[in-house]
């Protein structure tokens, strides 16, 4: 019998505001599943069970008064740790901040919060979001629930171990070189990279940069559209956010409820590289196999690219420059308490001049009218989401992919910065297993502020697969996991490396 939180968020929803499921049973369901799984993978890793109890009281008095219900309401979720909470730890995965407890939340939690959703816990991350892995020295690392030795991948694995083994039926992340669609595709979930500005946020440092943006994931594509519909906001303090003068451009209408695509109107573009990522064979053969098994559900379907000549100049320079801006101080003040990762980066921001600085913009506008070209053709593009198959959390990053050099610690996840660049929406949808039998994930990328096209497209397709065992969303064995071991015994859990 399906437990209460394996249920989906909208059936759970529904379910809560026809008065046949109480919040409160749900929360107790939630909770005794990362009671029963999460020694084995370590993604919720502080927890507020108490007072999250207490709120699924207040959110059960409210449904039996007969209240206005929100969007979210009962519904249990995570928080990534990089995004601060009121009252609860929150430490960015850093032993600077590893006694940081907020006195307020930040905007896309409030906005959770105000849907009606109850914050049960927050879900771990790599040390300021900056890893191929999510692992730091102060909660230790994450594993993959599918074999919790492997990589849960980063900056929003604990978010997307939390959903896929059932601990909360959404939770939110963040995205610049795909953390939060590198995560969802090595756990089976999805996960969403919206155009900058629709979820708002006053937290960034460099509020004109598009490369860092926060997203929802979920189990499924319509649970991550009604996350979705309550994140869009509105906020002056983000200079990217959508909008008029007194007047929001984008609503929650527009994403709740959603309705899937006709895929036969489609013209699509698949590409295993975008001309450049140094993509593993055996993803390189899913995506042949997988595609090869719905390709025929398009009305035109061709194998090509946009053009992303610069990608990897510009990515490097924009994102250490990024780095540098956030983390020179703490680098600089306490050397030893910062991350080899966080290190490189800053120490690489610091070699770059005005003029590298200037040639990386002048790249990433060229590419971004190249794709603008391209996308007069295609409706979409499809790609995997992750150039490798999920490996070992112990290595840092991957320096070979088919016995040839990675040419950075990021460059792995060129599949995902190729998107980041431009600005376009794309999100990770599970399709089936790779070759090693671990989750494989589809990049479907959209037009210039085509979210709801991308959310469209990945529901229709993700209903068409889901009658087959190769394409369908991937389950871990939960049962399993309860049995194993706990992976903080594994060597080299506590640590930056």
């Amino acid at each position: 019998m399906t437990e209460p939180c394996d249920l989906t968020a909208l059936d759970a929803r529904a379910l809560i505001g026809a008065k046949r499921l109480s919040p409160v049973e749900l929360t107790e369901s939630c909770i005794a599943r990362i009671e029963a799984v999460d020694h084995a993978v370590n993604a919720m890793v502080a927890r507020d069970f108490g007072r999250a109890l207490a709120t699924a009281k207040q959110a059960e008095q409210a449904v039996m008064r007969g209240d206005a219900l929100g969007a979210l309401h009962g519904l249990p979720v995570g928080i990534k740790d990089l995004e601060e909470t009121e009252g609860l730890r929150t430490t960015f995965g850093s032993p600077i901040f590893a006694h940081h407890v907020p006195e307020i939340d930040d905007r896309s939690v409030a906005c959770l919060r105000a849907a009606g959703a109850i914050v049960l816990g927050k879900t771990n991350t790599p040390e300021f979001g900056a890893g191929a892995n999510t692992r730091n020295a102060v909660y230790g690392a994450t594993g993959n629930p599918f074999d919790p030795s492997r990589s849960a991948a980063g900056s929003s694995g604990g978010s997307a171990v939390a959903l896929a083994t059932g601990m909360v039926p959404l939770a939110s992340g963040s995205d610049m070189g795909g953390s939060l669609r590198n995560p969802a595709a090595f756990n089976g979930i999805v996960g969403f990279r919206p155009s900058p500005g629709l979820v708002a946020t006053e937290k960034h440092g460099h509020g004109w940069s598009p490369l860092a943006v926060n997203g929802p994931m979920a189990r499924n594509v319509p649970d991550l559209a009604l996350m979705l519909s309550a994140m869009v906001s509105d906020d002056v303090r983000d200079p990217l956010a959508f909008s008029v003068h007194g007047r929001q451009v984008r609503s929650a209408s527009e994403f709740h409820p959603l309705a899937p695509a006709d895929l036969s109107r489609l013209r699509v573009a698949i590409t295993p590289d975008f001309g450049f990522a140094p993509t593993e064979s055996i993803v390189r053969a899913a995506l042949t196999e997988k595609t090869g098994l719905f390709a025929g559900l398009f009305g035109q379907v061709d194998f090509t690219t946009p053009d992303c000549a610069g990608a990897d100049e510009a990515f490097a320079v924009l994102r250490a420059t990024s780095f540098l801006g956030a983390h020179l101080e703490k680098v600089t003040a306490r050397p030893q308490d910062v991350g080899p990762n966080v290190r490189a980066n800053v120490e690489e921001g610091l070699r770059y001049s005005a003029a590298d600085v200037a040639r990386a913009l002048a790249l990433q506008t060229a590419l971004y009218r190249r794709w603008q070209d391209f996308f007069q053709n295609y409706d979409v593009v499809l790609s995997p989401t992750v150039t490798i198959s999920p490996r070992p959390w112990s290595e840092l990053y991957p320096t070979q992919i088919d016995g040839v050099a990675t040419k950075s610690y990021f460059h792995w996840l060129a599949l995902v910065y190729a998107v980041t660049l431009p600005g376009h929406p794309a999100l990770s949808l599970p399709v089936g297993r790779d070759a090693h039998g671990l989750p494989f994930g589809l990049q479907i990328t959209g037009p210039r502020g085509g979210d709801a096209l991308v959310l469209q497209v990945a529901a229709a397709l993700e209903q068409a697969l889901a009658g087959d065992p190769r394409t369908a969303r991937p389950v871990p064995d939960v049962a399993a996991l309860g049995k194993a071991g706990p992976i903080s015994a594994m060597p080299g859990f506590l640590g930056f490396s």
